[in-house]
């Protein structure tokens, strides 16, 4: 049986943008040990997946002893490309970024692709070396019905329910101002629908300060990441940044609203699903954390053209 070591990106949307390289290769060798390898937090997006064999939480010792056919790196660091040489895994795939080629042995090259396609176009690259070849898969996550249960429990079922999720882990840039999403929210309550909003510790007091003295629940740093994606699930809008949730919502084919400036909603934009507000501004995509000016691509996304497309959906 063959035995198939997947090192998943570190970032929640990263990391869902590369499931469908685990379902192709589930697809493909149905009989293969397919092991997913990465940060312990993350493993939880796909502890439901019937289509991996196992989860291997990261850690530097975590792949002493052990033996694997194959080893697929999602990631782009010099130092998992390390690990997987280290281990002696036998076939290393993975891309030729940060001076790591020699530490592969079979090596894939992107270039200028890396900016004109989306992330999940890219990471099926890898397959290549294993004679794989490209599905039209995409993200998929996969809830309980007892986790969409509890979730149903925490919100009202008899009002359109809206999700929103305001900060992003990558930097401010990428979020579009607070007050705009306070403007949102409050429309939105008006037209009588039930308004929830999502964030992780970092983003609690942003997302605290759009909430105070609005009649909404305020997920923020009270879930788990399943909780999160159950709630997300039951949502029938998430409007979201480009951020973690995004891909949640999106892989669970939640009809979603995402707002793009300092990002490329080519590269990382909801997949499949889901409808992309940008505009074209001269220095945009930056991927910058912080704009350096003023912050001209957010800030041409009014409330306006944003509560018509949640409207629209």
């Amino acid at each position: 049986m063959k035995k198939i070591l997947v090192r998943m990106p570190n970032w929640i949307g990263d990391f869902i943008m590369a499931i469908p390289v685990l379902h192709d290769l589930r697809n493909a060798l149905p009989q293969a040990e397919i092991t997913v390898f990465a940060k312990e937090h993350l493993l939880s997006l796909v502890s439901r997946d019937p289509n991996i064999s196992r989860l291997l939480p990261f850690s530097e010792e975590a792949l002493k002893g052990k033996e694997y056919d194959t080893g697929i790196l999602l990631t782009n660091s010099f130092s998992s490309a390390l690990g997987m040489f280290k281990a002696k895994v036998r076939q290393r795939i993975g891309f030729t970024d940060f001076l790591r080629w020699p530490l592969l042995t079979e090596r894939i090259s992107i270039g200028k692709l890396k900016s004109e396609q989306h992330h999940v176009i890219t990471y099926k690259m890898l397959l290549k070396p294993l004679d794989i070849e490209a599905s039209d898969t995409e993200p998929k996550l996969f809830l309980t019905h007892e986790e969409i249960d509890q979730a149903r429990l925490k919100v009202s079922s008899n009002k359109k329910v809206i999700g929103i999720n305001p900060g992003a882990a990558y930097g401010s840039a990428k979020c579009w101002p607070a007050d705009r999403f306070r403007e949102v929210a409050q429309y939105l309550l008006e037209k009588g629908h039930e308004v929830i909003f999502f964030g992780d510790l970092k983003t609690k007091n942003l997302v605290d300060t759009i909430c105070k003295d609005l009649p909404v629940q305020n997920f923020a740093a009270k879930t788990s990441l399943r909780e999160l994606m159950a709630l997300i699930y039951i949502c029938d809008v998430v409007l979201t940044n480009d951020s973690g949730p995004m891909h949640i919502a999106s892989a669970l084919k939640v009809p979603t609203v995402a707002l793009f400036g300092s990002t490329d909603p080519v590269q990382t934009g909801p997949y499949m699903h889901g409808i992309v507000i940008s505009h074209k501004v001269e220095c945009a995509p930056c991927f910058r954390r912080t704009c350096p000016i003023d912050f001209r691509c957010m800030k041409k996304i009014s409330t306006k053209e944003v509560l018509d497309k949640i409207s629209s959906v």
